[in-house]
């Protein structure tokens, strides 16, 4: 019975908890909503100007930044989080500085809004014009991406946006710290500052209620791990964008340039391991795994990348680099650290089965000096990236040319790959006529 009792009291403090942040998140909806309304009165330069304006504030607001960041660091590292994750994390001010810059480059782009996508003239008369609007008010829940904080609300700002903005507790501080100064930066600037809000205060009480809240919210969209991304997907009342959980691949093969392929692979794996566009699986050409595999190997393990391996690969390894017995887990698993799973393949079609079955659809990338090979790879890979000859590492806004991103989008509806300004909006018709009536 005392544990019955428990349970009731349990869930009536749950409940409370849920109507409590759902009146919050609704009040904080209809605020941003507003806001909203008067950035869809402001022209482009006003919204460069202000874009320039922040990028300025967060570069002077250095230092409380990185006090905050280095709390969030402490915590994490006292709690067990890995050290990709602690790297996904960490601030310096050469980092806090590309965030500011990348602002400048979204300010220095076109301004999606009011964009004629189509038009035309009927028969009748009336004139047609599909235009490109905002989505209204964006919710965005991530997980110890501090960086994640400024490039939304950078293009949130430039597509007309108002953004509701769950970091997580792994990062409250820096987040603290950087809402704070952008929201300061709008205001001095004669923007609302509730264009950029943060939901952090009412915790999971407040994701749940921002994805319940359709009607007031028009978009959400998460970012960060499968557990996070699935959650949202699954029991999000407002339509969803999801972005992806990268399980990508490099595929070495038989007429790969080897050095090359070397360069590509330490540098799709080691660049940044804790980022959704990190190589995640090596596939080797059998034709090419005795040539390439043992300096791979060596070169990974230099670097401190724990490697998991299948029957072939561990007999190809050299004396003194260990390759652990690779299991169906790994070949599925988006480590987000310094390992990686690899294969040996018989030949390109089975190298194709493999990515099929594991791919999460997000970058999947081929070195091979063959043009049939790799018009063969772009045209039967599905993912929203597909990189000939490159790292994955570029499957990045900034990277694109689109300034910064909201995330990247695997699915197939609305958007896909990096989600940009365009990605940000809606579209409208706008129908002109002079007296037509429909017979």
């Amino acid at each position: 019975m005392t544990i019955l009792q428990g349970e009731r009291a349990d869930t009536a403090d749950q409940g409370d908890a849920d109507e409590l942040a759902s009146t919050a998140i609704i009040e904080l909806a209809g605020r941003a909503r507003a806001a909203s309304r008067v950035l869809a009165r402001s022209t482009r330069a006003q919204k460069d100007g202000a874009l320039v304006a922040l990028a300025k504030a967060l570069v002077r607001a250095t230092p409380e930044i990185l006090a905050g960041n280095a709390q969030d660091l402490e915590r994490g590292r006292v709690s067990g989080m890995s050290e990709g994750l602690l790297d996904r994390l960490a601030l310096d001010e050469s980092r806090i500085r590309a965030i500011a810059d990348s602002l400048l480059e979204v300010a220095a782009l076109p301004d999606p809004v009011g964009a004629v996508v189509r038009g035309s003239t009927l028969a009748n008369g009336l004139r047609l014009r599909q235009l490109r609007v905002p989505m209204g008010v964006i919710g965005v829940i991530y997980e110890a991406r501090p960086n994640v904080t400024v490039d939304v609300a950078g293009l949130a700002l430039k597509s007309g946006n108002a953004v509701l903005l769950r970091g997580g507790s792994a990062a409250e501080n820096s987040n603290s710290a950087i809402i704070g100064t952008l929201r300061a930066a709008l205001d001095a600037y004669g923007l609302p500052a509730d264009l950029v809000q943060s939901i952090d205060e009412h915790g999971r009480p407040g994701a749940r209620a921002l994805m319940r809240a359709r009607g007031h919210v028009d978009l959400v969209v998460p970012r960060g791990g499968a557990g996070l991304i699935q959650t949202v997907v699954r029991e999000s009342r407002v339509p969803v964008i999801e972005t992806g959980v990268g399980n990508c691949h490099v595929f070495v093969d038989s007429t790969a340039e080897l050095d090359m392929a070397l360069e590509i692979l330490i540098n799709s794996k080691t660049h940044r391991v804790g980022v959704c566009n990190a190589a995640e699986t090596l596939l080797v050409h059998s034709d090419v795994a005795e040539a390439f595999l043992p300096g791979a190997l060596a070169a990974l393990a230099e670097r401190g990348v724990r490697i998991h391996g299948d029957d072939r690969t561990r007999a190809i390894a050299p004396q003194g680099v260990e390759v652990l017995e690779a299991t169906h887990e790994d070949w599925a698993t988006e480590y987000l650290d310094y390992e990686i799973a690899v294969r040996v393949v018989d030949d390109f079609d089975q190298a194709l089965v493999h990515i099929r079955e594991f791919s999460t659809g997000h970058t999947e990338a081929i070195v091979t000096s063959s043009l049939q090979a790799a018009e063969r790879f772009t045209a039967e890979v599905d993912a929203a990236a597909v990189i000939v000859n490159a790292s994955t590492r570029f499957t990045d806004g900034g990277q694109f040319g689109l300034g910064a991103e909201l995330g990247i989008s695997t699915q197939k509806l609305h958007a896909r790959g990096p989600m940009g300004l365009e990605e940000l909006t809606t579209t409208k018709w706008v129908v002109t006529g002079d007296g037509q009536i429909r017979a």
